[in-house]
């Protein structure tokens, strides 16, 4: 896994030259701010705090159904199919009611306590400062997200990654979230970059990777190695959520090397 980031990059350093880059575009939930591990403890919390325990509901089972029906709308939010407000509070109705508990309330106000207390967790993945620190001084770093406009900002201080940063790019306030165009544009434009000196590095293979600036690099690559390049990136960047009580087991060892491979980016930037 590791072996196929490490030939993406070092095949596009020698192909296309990275001295290009001046501008490099990071995305920011499951690539730097660890979503799950935040997202979990703060569940955790609001488990005990609402006494679920006391509705029937198994923790164990209760955040296996939750990772599978908020990624599900997630999906659906970048598509936009659902809206900010059924974002929030449906994917805990949804849950909830996949357990015998129709209360809306109920998931009223646990969508609430989560949008509250979860952008103040601290966690980042491994490297992710030492990365960012050592980058910060070559090149012009920003953030393009399509997370929430106002717990974003909180989750860049409380985990004091906001200091590497020169611009914070939402979907909100761009008005599209990836995968459109339209959000890289609006990015390139507010941080006064070119498209071929900007990168884009995520974990989602169609919103970070296929629709912004990586994608050029491929333009001019042979077939074949287009497609052996894409399987890796695939496997190396494209997680959803990670480790999480068995739903996403089989995506950890890809999980680990994404992360380990932050150290690499030093070795070609």
């Amino acid at each position: 896994m590791e072996l196929g980031f490490n030939v993406f990059f070092n095949y596009n350093k020698k192909q296309s030259g990275l001295s290009k880059y001046k501008h490099i575009f990071f995305d920011l939930d499951h690539t730097l701010w660890d979503f799950a591990k935040n997202s979990k403890e703060t569940l955790s919390e609001a488990f005990e705090l609402f006494s679920l325990a006391s509705l029937g509901i198994n923790w164990n089972e209760f955040i296996h159904e939750y990772w599978i029906v908020n990624d599900a709308f997630w999906d659906d939010y970048r598509k936009g199919r659902v809206t900010k407000e059924e974002l929030r509070y449906n994917r805990f109705h949804f849950t909830l009611k996949h357990f015998d508990v129709d209360n809306f309330e109920l998931a009223t106000s646990i969508g609430d306590y989560y949008v509250k207390y979860s952008p103040h967790k601290q966690n980042v993945f491994p490297n992710t400062h030492e990365t960012l620190n050592y980058l910060k001084s070559k090149y012009k770093l920003h953030i393009i997200t399509n997370g929430f406009e106002e717990v974003q900002y909180i989750k860049l201080e409380k985990s004091n990654l906001a200091q590497y940063f020169e611009e914070v790019i939402t979907s909100e306030n761009a008005g599209v979230k990836k995968p459109d165009p339209k959000i890289f544009n609006y990015a390139l434009e507010l941080s006064n970059a070119e498209v071929q000196e900007s990168l884009m590095i995520g974990d989602n293979l169609e919103a970070d990777i296929s629709a912004g600036f990586a994608s050029n690099d491929f333009t001019n690559l042979d077939p074949e190695i287009k497609d052996a390049l894409t399987m890796q990136i695939a496997t190396a960047i494209d997680i959803k959520m990670g480790y999480c009580d068995g739903y996403y087991n089989d995506k950890i060892e890809t999980i680990y090397a994404k992360y380990s491979a932050y150290k690499n980016l030093i070795s070609f930037l």
